[in-house]
């Protein structure tokens, strides 16, 4: 009997994997690795930048979403999430409008602010890294 190919995951409206909750770093590899197209090997590099950044980043999937909290962090707090969309992903800053600057894209409620990333965008990665040095070190959003 032939070896099945693994399936490929589940894409959401919009373009997200689908992806079973858990806690750790597989199932953020296992998300990363569903993104479509260019959106996965972009966030492969910005992953390791905040690995980089955080030595020993918590991180998880829930609602779809890879999450990430500060090493030292209170259980189920959180600084950053992503969610992948058909031209863009989007980076939420739980408490984004303390950083400085803020990130450039508003949320509509709350202390969150927004950073996306297209396909041809050159990102100032020194300037993520510094945006994920201030955010890691704010208590954090209870999710």
């Amino acid at each position: 009997m032939a070896d099945k190919a693994p399936a490929k995951p589940v894409l959401l409206s919009g373009g997200n994997p689908q992806i079973s909750k858990g806690e750790g770093d597989g199932p953020v590899q296992a998300y990363i690795a569903a993104m479509p197209g260019w959106k996965s090997a972009v966030w492969a590099r910005f992953d390791a930048l905040i690995e980089e950044v955080v030595p020993g980043v918590h991180k998880a999937v829930k609602w779809n979403s890879p999450l990430y909290g500060a090493p030292d962090a209170l259980p189920g707090h959180w600084f950053l999430s992503i969610h992948c969309y058909d031209k863009y992903i989007k980076i939420a800053f739980f408490d984004g409008k303390r950083l400085d600057p803020v990130p450039p894209v508003a949320s509509k409620s709350g202390q969150a602010s927004y950073f996306h990333i297209h396909e041809d965008d050159a990102v100032d990665e020194a300037a993520f890294a510094d945006w994920v040095r201030q955010a890691v070190a704010l208590p954090g959003e209870k999710l």
